[in-house]
């Protein structure tokens, strides 16, 4: 006999407080559930009930082997589930938040080769620059970028969010081009307005350089700075993304580049149980294939 319909049979038979009830509750004759309560015993060498013509006892030991075949059957049952959700293909409607700097460089390119891999999949992407709450505004999956605080959402790591410093070749030929990091303190460089006094960290082997930094432009918009240097107006300190189709371009150079910039950690979170949906795991899995 199965050793798991013979479980099932005995949990059933724990639950409904006979055997002639768990039989018709698995379909059977109540002479087949005997012989697979009788089969379980004579496998474990004990006995599970002690039956009488009126009533049933657990013994100690079923006690405990009543617990352990729920929890297996449990077990037995989701895996099942996972391995029928496998096989469904990815489809629906699919919220997600990301960072607006890497939203629009990232993961919109991104998006053409994951949409047209799963066609039946719609893509709500909303792009700021805070902390969505997953749970509250109804999102099923967020890039976060910077330390994570503790939280019950599942994290996977995607790769550093890296800085460039980076200068337009009009504005290097006019000013020249910094050679160490000291050379940054009598540049223009372009800032954040909400930044007073700015203060560029290079790293260069061990040593660490913290250089000030000042500018007549401050601007609050990563890609407004951008197109600030692209015009010649000052040097800035950008995320990579942001730069480097422009530096491939020749319309920016790369400035130090022999020197480490700090960068941010970058993950992808999501809520534990919504991992089973096709649509949100085959979106984590493209994620780390990506930007991993």
């Amino acid at each position: 006999m199965d050793l798991l319909d013979s479980m099932k049979v005995y949990v059933l038979a724990v639950e409904r407080g006979s055997l002639s009830a768990a039989a018709v509750a698995c379909g059977i004759s109540a002479t087949m559930a005997g012989n697979h309560l009788r089969t379980l015993e004579k496998r474990l060498g004990m006995q599970l009930l002690n039956r009488t013509t009126r009533r049933q006892h657990l013994t100690t030991f079923g006690e405990d082997y009543y617990t352990r075949c729920k929890e297996i059957l449990r077990l037995v049952a989701e895996t099942d589930a996972q391995a029928q959700n496998l096989q469904l293909a990815p489809a629906g409607k699919l919220r997600i938040t990301a960072p607006v700097t890497f939203g629009t460089e990232a993961l919109m390119p991104a998006l053409s080769v994951y949409m047209a891999r799963h066609p039946e999949v719609s893509i709500d992407a909303a792009l700021c620059d805070r902390v969505v709450d997953l749970v509250e505004e109804g999102f099923e999956a967020a890039i976060r970028i910077g330390q994570l605080p503790d939280s019950s959402l599942i994290a996977k790591p995607l790769s550093p969010y890296r800085l460039m410093i980076c200068a337009s070749p009009d504005y290097l030929a006019r000013r020249g081009t910094p050679c160490q990091p000291q050379d940054l303190s009598r540049h223009e460089c372009i800032s954040f307005s909400h930044v007073a006094v700015a203060q560029w960290r290079l790293m260069d082997k061990d040593d660490i350089c913290s250089v000030p930094v000042s500018g007549r432009l401050q601007v609050n918009h990563g890609q407004a700075l951008r197109v600030a240097a692209l015009h010649g107006l000052g040097i800035v300190l950008q995320p990579a993304i942001l730069m480097e189709a422009d530096i491939q371009a020749g319309h920016l150079v790369q400035l130090l580049p022999s020197y480490e910039l700090p960068s941010r950690p970058m993950h992808i979170v999501y809520l534990p149980d919504r991992y089973r949906s096709p649509k949100l795991r085959s979106f984590v899995d493209f994620m780390v294939e990506r930007f991993g």
